[in-house]
């Protein structure tokens, strides 16, 4: 046995031999995938597994420094548990609101200037965005970026928000008391077996192919093509006037072409009536329609109540009327319960024609059983017709009944003159 191989077996030690470029290839090769830790981890590993001398030619094959393989090989020494993290705690540079805490109550002031703050804040006028949040904090002279004010404003409770319609204007005193006064109306009704119905017109469609909101399951990339701009066509408009039955949970939906006037909305009633009504309630003699205060069905419409009185001698249908508050048509049955079903059943299909608009409305149905009949209405109905004080008066001398409680709102039409009637 030679001197070396004594003194190797003397000393206790047993040396590899390493070929370090395949070591250095071999760490290349995979450090791209490794974060700093995981890296670290490798090379104390490989360092182990050499022995004596191990740390220096890791660090020298993988260009790391020997610290950095020493701290990965007494990691792996102690037994330490994965935990995700790739630093220990308090790594990495400290945050903005830690470097400036002055920064927290400054973007505050930007955000919401109306009760704290500069209130001739240029943002008070502008898009808060992150971008121009940033630079308004940075030209203030607390520099941070867009990404970091977006984490700011999380933290503080601030999240990206679209206007909400609550707002109603102004309150009249007794809109609580008129609620409470249809509610009755309706319940009684309903317990005698009369129809009740809420009737409203819904927004007027452009026809041909414009653009519809929503979205529609189409194969991929193939979107639905439309015009680029929202120009009234020859198709013109469709007029849809509709009549909720709420006991039966049925509309009727007139789609006119014309114009939204009252002869209009007391034709689209009189349809229904005809069509629908009339065989589900054989036995009616009277009827109650709730629907706003303002439109073609408005509580001030003379119009309205004019037709109102043909539509009740023709009919011999005694016709109560209780109007909505003024502010509150969101609270008319037929809104959510007829119209939002309608515009969910055609969304993000242009409404190429009045037929596809007939038909896209009879096909709207629920799980609740709403089912739905629509017709078109091709007759004109001029604007401009005018009701006299004389005609006004007379009907109200001998047709139309006020009731006690708001009888501007709340109203009874009869089929014939009533009894009290002067002579």
């Amino acid at each position: 046995m030679g001197f070396a191989e004594k003194s190797r077996l003397i000393c206790g030690i047993a040396f590899v031999v390493v070929d370090e470029e395949k070591l250095a290839a071999k760490l290349a090769e995979i450090r791209p995938f490794l974060d700093e830790r995981q890296w670290r981890l490798v090379l104390g590993a490989e360092a182990r597994a050499l022995g004596r001398g191990g740390i220096k030619l890791v660090a020298r094959a993988a260009g790391a420094h020997p610290d950095t393989v020493g701290r990965g090989a007494g990691e792996l020494q102690r037994g330490i548990q994965p935990d995700g993290r790739v630093r220990g705690p308090g790594g990495g540079r400290p945050s903005a609101q830690s470097a400036d805490p002055g920064l927290a109550a400054a973007l505050d002031a930007l955000v919401d200037p109306d009760s704290r703050g500069d209130p001739e804040s240029p943002l008070r006028w502008t898009t808060k965005s992150t971008t121009k949040l940033a630079e308004e904090l940075t030209k203030a002279g607390c520099p941070v970026s867009p990404d970091t004010v977006g984490r700011m404003l999380k933290d503080a409770g601030y999240s990206l928000q679209a206007n909400a319609k609550t707002i109603e204007g102004s309150q009249h005193p007794d809109r609580d008391a008129q609620f409470n006064h249809i509610n009755a109306q309706v319940a009684a009704f309903g317990q005698a077996g009369d129809p009740v119905i809420s009737v409203d017109c819904k927004k007027k469609e452009l026809v041909g192919r414009y653009r519809n909101g929503g979205r529609e399951w189409s194969p991929k990339g193939e979107p639905e093509q439309v015009n680029v701009h929202d120009f009234k066509g020859d198709l013109g408009k469709a007029v849809p006037y509709g009549v909720y039955d709420m006991a039966a949970n049925t509309g009727w939906v007139n789609v006119g072409a014309d114009g939204d006037t009252g002869q209009f909305a007391v034709e689209s009633i009189r349809r229904w009536w005809t069509n629908a009504g009339k065989g589900a309630y054989p036995n009616a003699r009277r009827l109650l329609i709730t629907a706003d205060s303002g439109g073609s069905n408005g509580s001030r419409l003379r119009l309205w109540k004019a037709e109102l009185a043909k539509l009740a001698a023709e009919t011999g249908l005694e016709i109560s009327v209780c109007h909505l508050p003024p502010g509150t048509s969101k609270w008319n049955k037929i809104e959510h319960r007829l119209f939002a079903q309608i515009s969910m059943n055609w969304r993000g299909r242009p409404l190429e024609s009045h037929e596809v608009i007939v038909e896209s409305i009879a096909a709207t149905t629920t799980r609740t059983g709403l089912t739905v009949r629509a017709a078109l209405d091709t007759s004109s109905y001029p604007t401009g017709i005018k009701i006299s004080d004389k005609e006004m008066k007379h009907l109200e001398d001998t047709t139309i009944t006020r009731h006690e409680f708001h009888g501007n709102w709340n109203y009874t039409i009869h089929p014939a003159t009533r009894p009290d009637a002067p002579k």
